[in-house]
């Protein structure tokens, strides 16, 4: 019985594959038909610029206006779109811009290049799949730049930076294990980089890794999650339960976002930087005394016993984030924590909107671009994650506008 089961799931699965692909085909020919009455070489044109940032030197427009008007509609631009992705500039200019505002609290552009962004443009160049981008113990370096990467500064990328190199070819792949020392189950991909530990581990109480990680890869901030349905019974001792002497700002407030967020920000209980090493620090089964401070507050809230970790957003307003039901929502470690966010439906879709505003210059807010968003975003999840891919859909649907 299980395995007939078992057998009209998977058929069932790949039904829905084939429609998903089927929607996805419909929806961006019907941006491509629009996108048509601009001309092949306008559409090349655009295509290019929104991808590499640059105007295309000649005979790579030519190529592309040769691949648009080879194949009908869709696989002609995404073809085209393919041609684009593989500029330099692509992942000198356009990448490095999208990602570098993700590794700093100010969330600007004008932040040196650092191990975060390197990752994430490796990832993109080499189609490994973005969901594992939370959660991998992978690091990319730069090959030829010294001085060597390190776990205490950022001197390497710096190096790479200040020299102009091109990040399309020199970027090698390898892991934080290797290079930094971490422990390979305390990875948990562009979390443990360097760059994220000294923005986002640093002083504090370590909620800001996890308000930034939504940020960054949900799209959404933290008064947009407040949900003050979930119990309270994990909420630490420093967050006052009177403030002002009023237990109404509590209840009313500080419970929407402490009751969700405090019991996941726990995955992170081993970690600090230490800003007088300028390094990351992982004490292995020793909670960081930052966890403990203004005990005072509340002397009667959690106290943190390790880096136990549990979803309570599975119930409640936020279950609309789209969990994995083949995740547990619970664990111990960042590694586990990463992969329970990575695996949702809103990771996903973030991705994918976050690339669309970048390459389409407008936010996807009509029927259609919405509808076009949705569509890719499925293709993403469904396709192992490729997020070069992505930006090539995003610039064929916009070819036209």
């Amino acid at each position: 019985m299980s395995v007939m089961t078992d057998n009209r799931n998977a058929s069932s699965r790949g039904t829905r594959r084939v429609r998903l692909h089927a929607a996805l085909c419909a929806l961006l020919l019907a941006q491509f038909s629009t996108s048509a009455l601009a001309g092949s070489a306008e559409q090349a044109k655009r295509i290019y610029e929104r991808i590499a940032g640059v105007p295309p030197p000649p005979a790579v427009l030519q190529q592309m206006i040769t691949a648009i008007n080879g194949q009908p509609g869709q696989a002609g631009l995404l073809a085209a779109a393919a041609i684009a992705t593989s500029a330099p500039t692509f992942y000198n200019v356009t990448l490095k811009n999208f990602v570098i505002p993700w590794t700093n609290r100010d969330q600007t552009v004008f932040a040196p290049f650092n191990d975060y962004a390197a990752t994430v443009i490796g990832m993109v160049r080499d189609d490994v799949p973005f969901n594992t981008a939370l959660s991998a113990d992978l690091l990319y370096t730069v090959n030829g730049a010294s001085p060597a990467p390190s776990a205490a500064n950022n001197d390497h990328y710096a190096a790479a930076e200040a020299n102009g190199v091109d990040l399309s070819t020199a970027l090698h792949a390898t892991s934080q294990s290797a290079v930094y020392g971490t422990p390979t189950a305390a990875t948990a991909g562009l979390i443990t980089t360097r760059a994220a530990a000294a923005a986002f581990f640093i002083n504090g109480t370590n909620r800001a890794m996890f308000r930034f990680t939504m940020i960054n890869h949900f799209c959404t901030d933290m008064p947009t999650l407040m949900d003050t349905t979930r119990p309270s019974d994990r909420i630490r001792q420093d967050v006052a339960r009177s403030p002002g002497g009023d237990s109404r700002i509590f209840l009313n407030n500080c419970v929407g976002c402490h009751s969700g967020m405090d019991p996941m920000v726990q995955a992170f209980a081993y970690y600090n930087f230490d800003a007088t090493s300028g390094q990351m620090q992982y004490t292995a089964n020793q909670v960081q005394p930052k966890y403990f401070i203004n005990a005072a507050n509340f002397p009667f809230g959690f106290i943190t016993p390790d880096d136990s970790w549990s979803n309570r957003w599975r119930s409640g307003p936020n279950t609309v984030l789209g969990w994995s039901n083949s995740l547990p929502g619970s664990g111990s470690g960042a590694k586990s924590l990463g992969q329970e966010l990575a695996s949702s439906t809103t990771f996903a879709q973030c991705q994918v909107t976050k690339v669309f505003q970048a390459v389409c210059f407008r936010a996807p807010v009509s029927t259609t671009d919405l509808a076009t968003v949705g569509a890719i975003t499925s293709g993403f999840t469904s396709g192992g994650y490729r997020l070069k891919q992505v930006f090539q859909q995003s610039a064929a649907a916009c070819a036209g506008s």
